[in-house]
């Protein structure tokens, strides 16, 4: 549009020039030279623009790689925290169905597991990445919102993991060493008062744990699969 203008500009000058040849040749030339100056100005102003955004582009892959590199961290400790919690979840089902049946044989290995009620699983992520981005200002870089909004839902997430991991702490402080004091030899691993394991107050111990337990297990799989979708969109920005 600016070079039709240009043009018409020049036909207007010369329309209101007197019929010297050499004048309005000279103009002529003289606004050609104009409107080639401006063609490269304009031409460097874009180049401006593409070297820019490749600058910013290069700068978002390099923060997109060091996100993935974090989630990747973060991964790798919920799934150990996955394997450790599904160990001991399988010791407390066992002896909760060995206290229902009321499985006297089973009471020495009742009595270790009984020792294991305060194992819990407990995530600490390799660091914040949304917090990190957010706080140094450099979330505008990252021009992929559906990865934004994914590491939000993850911040959510990873929140759920560490109260769900505190409620678990404070029901093996408060109920379960408690009971364990008064039931079990620590030393000698094995109860002092038997009966007492085979009692519904103890397997409500045991009920409890296991519900947490659960619950802990479907979140750290919800992370897991959250990492995975923001991987997903990653890979396909930086090999875009």
């Amino acid at each position: 549009m600016k070079i039709n203008l240009m043009r018409r500009i020049i036909q207007i000058i010369r329309q209101a020039l007197p019929e010297n040849q050499s004048l309005k040749k000279y103009l002529t030339y003289a606004l050609g030279e104009i409107l080639l100056i401006m063609v490269g100005v304009l031409l460097a102003f874009q180049v401006g623009n593409w070297n820019e955004n490749r600058k910013n582009k290069k700068t978002e892959i390099a923060y997109y790689k060091n996100i993935q590199r974090q989630l990747n961290d973060d991964k790798k400790i919920i799934n150990f925290n996955i394997v450790y919690n599904n160990e001991y979840l399988g010791q407390f089902l066992s002896a909760n169905q060995w206290i229902s049946a009321n499985d006297r044989n089973k009471v020495d290995t009742l009595s270790k597991i009984s020792l294991n009620l305060i194992r819990y699983s407990d995530f600490h992520r390799a660091s914040n990445v949304y917090e990190t981005i957010v706080n140094s200002g450099q979330v505008k870089i990252l021009q992929n919102q559906k990865i934004i909004e994914g590491l939000q839902r993850l911040e959510e997430t990873y929140v759920y993991i560490n109260k769900m991991e505190s409620i678990h702490l404070d029901v093996i402080k408060q109920i379960v060493v408690p009971d364990l004091i008064l039931t079990l030899n620590f030393t000698q691993q094995k109860a002092e008062n038997p009966d007492l394991l085979y009692t519904f107050t103890f397997q409500n111990r045991f009920s409890i744990l296991i519900e947490i337990m659960k619950e802990k297990n479907e979140v750290y799989n919800r992370a897991i699969h959250e990492i995975n979708e923001i991987n997903e969109l990653i890979d396909t920005e930086i090999n875009y």
